[in-house]
């Protein structure tokens, strides 16, 4: 049989409890019975008594710990502590048949500490040995030995059920603990999966939030801060109106920040509606915004996808597009969800040999979390189109006027 897990071993020592009282209560009784029959004679009950009297600190101190201990195939012990408890035990017996009682604690120990072939032999040597020294011994009449000899081949039967029963009982129970430990250790392993897994995805989930929001405001700042440079000299009002695009740019990458430490909406939608935050990025970018189909509030998941999908959009623009390049951002609004693209003029790109610098596979990731699906359309010269397409759910669509 197999180790028992810790809370399995426990179980096994409360229930042994109860083999420890049933053994000794049958202990017990053979000592009684054994001094109380009327033969024979009361010097042979004594010495009969008094080898049954050694059995219970030979219990106590070398069988209780095989029994309860973890089980050893074949182990030397177990056969030596049988041998013991036989050589004490069988001499009795054929001096008084009434100590046969105590097989009745003898068998089940042979079932707990050996294999079911070895059991059944030390079982029948515990059953029929008794009778056949004892009718040798007295001569007793033929019924006396025919009841006896039928009792002790009852018995044996009787025992050997019982214990193929207890055999059963406790491998099933040794692979039962078995496989509690297994699930423990598989549940332990599934939790610290599911952590490493939940931390690598917000992990992802920071690293597009940033790319998004911060990283673009920053390049949106370093290309006005380079415009402000070439226009001091030449346009001093343009300067000024870069400059103070450089501050609103500034204080939003500030409140995208504070978002992204709360883990609230974008600051673009907070407290507004999603044509408001695209017309707001679209003004900042130099970009137009179309927006089309009956308008109206979508669950946020999908709003912040569309958001970020067209400022990653619209940084690949200034990007890759060119300075000169005309960008317009569509927002379609439909029965089947929400769609927004970003199109531009540009010098455009081969997607099939584009690298992840466009962040194509961030923008269809992010889109995909929310069930939709993202296409690029550019060539070489013909320009870009960015689209995001996102389901709305049902029960949105069904509160839709």
């Amino acid at each position: 049989m197999s180790g028992r897990s810790e809370a399995g071993t426990h179980i096994w020592d409360g229930s042994f409890r109860l083999w420890d009282v049933y053994f000794a209560l049958v202990w017990v009784a053979t000592l009684v019975t054994v001094l109380g029959t009327a033969h024979p004679g009361w010097p042979v009950r004594v010495v009969a008594a008094a080898l049954l009297v050694p059995l219970a600190p030979w219990y106590v101190v070398v069988g209780r710990p095989l029994l309860v201990g973890e089980p050893v195939p074949d182990d030397p012990r177990a056969l030596r502590y049988l041998i013991g408890e036989m050589a004490l035990f069988l001499p009795s017996a054929v001096l008084v048949g009434e100590t046969r009682t105590m097989t009745f604690a003898l068998v089940p120990q042979c079932f707990m500490t050996m294999k079911l072939p070895r059991a059944l032999v030390a079982v029948t040597v515990i059953n029929i040995a008794p009778v056949v020294g004892w009718a040798l011994l007295w001569w007793p009449s033929d019924q006396d030995v025919f009841f006896n000899g039928l009792f002790a081949l009852v018995t044996l039967v009787f025992s050997a059920a019982v214990g193929s029963w207890i055999i059963r009982i406790i491998e099933q129970s040794a692979e039962r603990a078995d496989l509690i430990a297994e699930l423990d250790a598989s549940r332990s392993e599934v939790a610290r999966l599911s952590a490493a897994h939940g931390a690598l995805a917000e992990r992802e989930r920071m690293a597009r939030e940033i790319h998004d929001t911060l990283a673009q405001g920053f390049t949106s700042l370093l290309m006005l801060t380079q415009a402000v440079e070439a226009e001091l000299e030449t346009d001093v009002a343009q300067a000024r109106v870069h400059l103070r695009l450089m501050d609103e740019t500034a204080r939003q990458n500030l409140a995208e920040a504070r978002a992204l430490v709360a883990g609230g909406a974008p600051a673009d939608l907070a407290g507004t509606s999603l044509p408001h935050a695209l017309d707001r990025l679209a003004g900042r970018q130099g970009a137009t915004l179309e927006v089309t189909g009956p308008v109206r509030a979508l669950p946020a998941g999908p709003e912040v996808v569309a958001l970020r999908s067209c400022q990653e959009a619209l940084t690949n623009a200034r990007r890759h597009a060119g300075s000169s390049a005309r960008v317009v951002i569509c927002a379609t609004y439909d029965d089947k969800g929400l769609t927004v693209s970003v199109r531009d003029d540009g010098r455009g790109f081969d997607p099939s040999a584009a690298s992840d610098g466009y962040g194509l596979a961030g923008l269809r990731a992010r889109a995909a979390e929310v069930g939709g699906t993202t296409r690029v359309r550019s060539a070489p010269g013909e320009g870009t189109t960015v689209t995001v397409h996102l389901p709305v759910p049902a029960e949105v669509r069904s509160e839709t006027p």
